[in-house]
C-alpha cells in the first residue's frame, strides 16, 4: 500500500484511493467538496492516548483470564481472544503513531523501503484485528445463545476442544483475509465482502440477542405468575433488558458502522462531492474503531465478578 508521507494514518490508502479517484473526475481541489463539508482533525496524541488506554485494559483482561484457572472455560477463552484482537488494534495504533511522531521530530530516520514494510505490517495487524474482533463478537453471541436455549446440553455442545478449534480457525481466517485485503484493497469485490461480513455479524448479533431477550421476558413472566407478582415487575425487567440490548448493539453499530460505511461509499459513489466530504472523516471513523477496543472489556469482561476479583489480585500483586 503506498506511503504518502509520515502523516499517513492506519489504512489511509483506502481514504486516499477514494479521494484520488474523485478529485480528477470532478476537477475539485481536496478542500472543495462543498462549503458545508467539515474536516475533523484527529491529533496524533489522541490516537496514542486511546491506544495506550486500550492496551492497558486488554492486557489486564488477558492476564486475569490466563492466571485464574476458574476462568479457563470456553466463554472466557472467547472473551480472551476478543481482548487479544483489541490488543492488536492497540499495538498497531501505538506503534504507528510513535513512528509518525519520531519521523516528524526528525529523531527517527528510515529509508522509504523500511517505512513501507512497517506500514504493511501495521495494516495487516489492524485488518486482522478488525476481522477477528467481529468474529469473536459473533462467537460470544452464539455461545451465550447456546447457554440459554440449550442450558442442559451446553457443556456437551461447547467443549474445550471445539472452542480451541473455533479460535484457531478464526485466527487463520482473519490473518488470511487481512493479507488478501491488503493485497487487493483496490478491488470492489474485496470491499463489498468486508461490508457484507459486517452486516452479517450485525444481523447475527441482533437476532440472537433479541431472541434471548424474548426468552428472558417469558421466563420473568412465568416467575411473576408463579409468585403472583404485579405485571409492572415483568415490564420493568423487559424494559431493562431492551435498554441493555439497545446499548450493546448501538455501541457496536456506532463504533464499526462508520468505517464500513466509508468502504461502501468508495464502491457506490467515489466521485460524488457528498461522499468526498464523508471521506474526509476517515480518521474519525478509525478513532471510533479504537474506542470499540476500549469499550469491549467494559461490556464483555469487567462485568464478571470472578474476573473483577482476579483483576484486583493482579493489580495488588496478591497471588
Amino acid at each position: 500500500m503506498p506511503i504518502q508521507g509520515p502523516q499517513k494514518r492506519l489504512l489511509g490508502s483506502l481514504n486516499s484511493t477514494a479521494t484520488a479517484t474523485a478529485t480528477p473526475h470532478l476537477g475539485l481541489a481536496t478542500n472543495q467538496t462543498g462549503p458545508w463539508c467539515l474536516h475533523v482533525s484527529i491529533p496524533d496524541g489522541l490516537f496514542l492516548s486511546l491506544g495506550l488506554v486500550s492496551l492497558v485494559e486488554n492486557v489486564l483482561v488477558v492476564t486475569a483470564i490466563t492466571k485464574n484457572r476458574n476462568l479457563h472455560s470456553p466463554m472466557y477463552y472467547f472473551i480472551c481472544c476478543l481482548a487479544l484482537s483489541d490488543l492488536m488494534v492497540s499495538v498497531s495504533i501505538v506503534l504507528e503513531t510513535t513512528v509518525i511522531l519520531l519521523l516528524e521530530a526528525g529523531i527517527l530516520v528510515a529509508r522509504a523501503a523500511v517505512v513501507q514494510q512497517l506500514d504493511n505490517v501495521t495494516d495487516v495487524l489492524i485488518c486482522s484485528s478488525m476481522v477477528s474482533s467481529l468474529c469473536f463478537l459473533g462467537i460470544i453471541a452464539i455461545d451465550r445463545y447456546i447457554s440459554i436455549f440449550y442450558a442442559l446440553r451446553y457443556h456437551s455442545i461447547v467443549t474445550l476442544p471445539r472452542a480451541r478449534r473455533a479460535v484457531a480457525g478464526t485466527w487463520v481466517v482473519s490473518i488470511a483475509s487481512s493479507a488478501l485485503f491488503i493485497t487487493y484493497y483496490r478491488h470492489t469485490a474485496v470491499l463489498l465482502c468486508l461490508v457484507t461480513f459486517f452486516l452479517a455479524m450485525l444481523a447475527l448479533m441482533a437476532v440472537l440477542y433479541a431472541h434471548m431477550l424474548t426468552r428472558a421476558c417469558q421466563h420473568a413472566q412465568g416467575i411473576a405468575q408463579l409468585h403472583k407478582r404485579q405485571r409492572s415487575v415483568r415490564q420493568g425487567f423487559c424494559l431493562k433488558g431492551a435498554a441493555t440490548l439497545t446499548i450493546l448493539l448501538g455501541i457496536f453499530f456506532l463504533c464499526w458502522g462508520p468505517f464500513f460505511l466509508h468502504l461502501l461509499l468508495i464502491v457506490l459513489c467515489p466521485q460524488h462531492p457528498t461522499c468526498g466530504c464523508i471521506f474526509k472523516s476517515f480518521n474519525l471513523f478509525l478513532t471510533l474503531v479504537i474506542l470499540s477496543s476500549i469499550v469491549d472489556p467494559l461490556i464483555y469482561a469487567f462485568r464478571s465478578p470472578e474476573l473483577r476479583r482476579t483483576l484486583k489480585e493482579v493489580l495488588l500483586c496478591s497471588w
